[in-house]
């Protein structure tokens, strides 16, 4: 860890998720010495190469720009580097580290072959026209094109990256390279993309939340649950705990949230926030027992059975875990990335609540952007059905993976612990086989 800081200097986010991954495995390092003789803590904590160049673009007003473009390969001893791009004011090389790093682990729990990595920039698409979100990817891609392929590295969308961006940077990918490979996922259905793509992060943690609670005899059956957030993953989120048969009483965004007795109505939700892009608070005017909340904060005192938190990082601090469990909360699981502080979740943990953590309960994602490379290097499209059982086994054999490392290494019922040394183990086993590389 002193390694890891000093040539890392001004990385607080980076050293965090080291720190935790470290802290984990002590039972693991202490079974297994020639993990340490081999140098793998070492160089799990290496990237295997960073990519760091300038992007310029002109503007709509013929002005120059100039943005910095990042790609972080961070380990491929299991399959090429997969991971999303990231465009954000506040992406720099340590955001991009810290993601890459905890991509690994997540990765390799889906049991798919696919390696860390992680980019992006901190070029800002909010307020921009098409046309100069158009000229900035295509000016990125022109650098990246030349350190990215289908069985080497395949980014994704993240932060500030959907299908536009994808689409433009694809376009320009096949034009530099006069190739029609499966380079980045999350591609548009017309053109290569995956059915179940869209609905799967939020699908893929119901499936693992509903295992979690299996495991202690629970189900979503006639639960309440509170959800954060009213984007992509929240949305899904809702809908399958509905299918499952739990009640999602509230949603939110980063003015407020809205508390419905009577269960969301997700159409309501659906329809402001993917059609018109209007805010939460305008909920109420269709569902006028509904309440709205100015600030998104007190939305865990919201008495309930399952918490879902898909909003954004350290949504759940100290305070906010205490509430959720004096209200009687059995189950917490992380949709967004790190949504729950680590006081939070010490918290959980020690009251005994299940506690799905982001690298386990939020991996339907990326799975499923696997599965798209499948389907791009078969030639193939799989039905929405087929893509979603598919999603379901792999989120079923995550938490059957992380609970069995748990017990294993001592920390049963740990399942931030089991995450972090299954995902582990299976990288550092296959770094093993391949020598010092």
């Amino acid at each position: 860890m002193e390694r890891v800081i000093k040539r890392n200097p001004n990385e607080p986010e980076f050293h965090q998720a080291v720190l935790e991954v470290l802290e984990s495995i002590e039972p693991v390092v202490e079974k297994r010495p020639e993990l340490i003789e081999n140098g793998i803590l070492e160089r799990i904590v290496e990237p295997e190469r960073i990519i760091k160049f300038r992007v310029p673009w002109i503007d709509d007003s013929g002005k120059v720009q100039v943005n910095r473009g990042f790609r972080i390969q961070f380990n491929s001893a299991i399959g090429p580097y997969k991971g999303g791009l990231r465009f954000h004011p506040s992406v720099y090389e340590g955001i991009i580290k810290f993601l890459g790093f905890e991509q690994i682990f997540k990765n390799s729990l889906t049991g798919l072959p696919i390696g860390g990595g992680k980019g992006g920039s901190d070029f800002d698409p909010k307020g921009k026209s098409d046309r100069e979100v158009m000229h900035f990817c295509q000016s990125f891609m022109t650098e990246l094109c030349k350190h990215i392929g289908a069985d080497t590295d395949v980014p994704a969308g993240d932060i500030g990256v959907g299908g536009r961006e994808i689409g433009y940077m694809y376009g320009q990918y096949k034009r530099l390279r006069n190739e029609f490979t499966g380079v980045l996922t999350g591609k548009g259905i017309p053109y290569g993309g995956s059915l179940a793509r869209t609905e799967a992060t939020g699908y893929g943690l119901c499936y693992f939340t509903e295992e979690m609670l299996n495991y202690k005899g629970y189900s979503f059956k006639d639960k309440t649950v509170v959800i954060s957030g009213s984007g992509n993953v929240a949305i899904y989120a809702c809908q399958k705990a509905t299918e499952l048969g739990a009640k999602v009483v509230t949603m939110s965004d980063s003015n407020g949230y809205v508390y419905d007795a009577e269960g969301i109505d997700l159409d309501v939700v659906k329809q402001l926030k993917e059609v018109e892009r209007k805010r939460i608070s305008e909920y109420v005017k269709f569902r006028p027992n509904a309440v709205y909340t100015e600030g998104s904060k007190n939305i865990w005192d919201t008495k309930c059975d399952i918490a879902l938190p898909c909003a954004t990082q350290n949504e759940i601090d100290e305070e906010s875990a205490k509430k959720l469990i004096a209200n009687g909360c059995i189950a917490v699981s992380e949709g967004a990335n790190m949504p729950c502080t680590l006081e939070a979740t010490e918290l959980f943990i020690q009251n005994g609540l299940l506690f799905g953590p982001a690298k386990a309960a939020n991996a339907g994602g990326v799975a499923t952007s696997a599965l798209e490379m499948c389907q791009n290097s078969i030639r193939y499209s799989w039905t929405f059905e087929e893509v979603d059982a598919k999603l379901k086994n792999i989120m079923v054999n995550i938490f059957a993976n992380i609970s069995k490392a748990a017990k294993e290494y001592g920390r049963e019922d740990n399942f931030v612990a089991g995450a972090n040394i299954a995902g582990f183990l299976k990288v550092a086993d296959a770094m093993l086989a391949q020598g010092v590389v």
